[in-house]
């Protein structure tokens, strides 16, 4: 088979104790805009003209485990590219200064001799996130 019968991903979704303190997150720190919900479910969709994100409320935040990303099968983390350095030096400065985000690591080279910069962080409610710049 020659042609790919795939075309990227459509969408990505994250469940979450407190979709509201997530979605002013991407919305209010990154200017992502709200596309829609679901109220009953409960679901809010947001997007940056790029990304589609479901964000989806757990029932019990209480008892909900965390994702423990040595030991759990799902989703490791959320990647999100950025134009470039300075784009990437802005989101850092945002996420870093955002309430109940948690910075695993600063800016620096994906690995060695890459010029790939990127950092991970969690966002409120704990999913992580990391932001990228492109593969040059």
């Amino acid at each position: 088979m020659t042609t790919n019968l795939t075309t990227g991903v459509h969408h990505v979704g994250l469940a979450l104790p407190d979709i509201e303190a997530a979605r002013d997150f991407f919305c209010d720190a990154l200017g992502y805009e709200l596309v829609g919900g679901v109220p009953d479910y409960p679901a809010h969709f947001i997007s940056d003209g790029s990304t589609l994100l479901t964000l989806w409320q757990v029932s019990d935040p209480e008892t909900a485990t965390t994702f423990d990303r040595k030991r759990n099968i799902g989703l490791h983390h959320l990647a999100i590219g950025v134009a470039d350095d300075t784009a990437l030096a802005t989101v850092y400065d945002r996420v870093s200064a955002w309430p109940d985000t948690e910075i695993e690591f600063a800016p620096c080279p994906i690995g060695e001799g890459s010029t790939v910069r990127h950092f991970i962080c969690a966002i409120p409610g704990g999913a992580r996130v990391e932001f990228a710049t492109p593969f040059a």
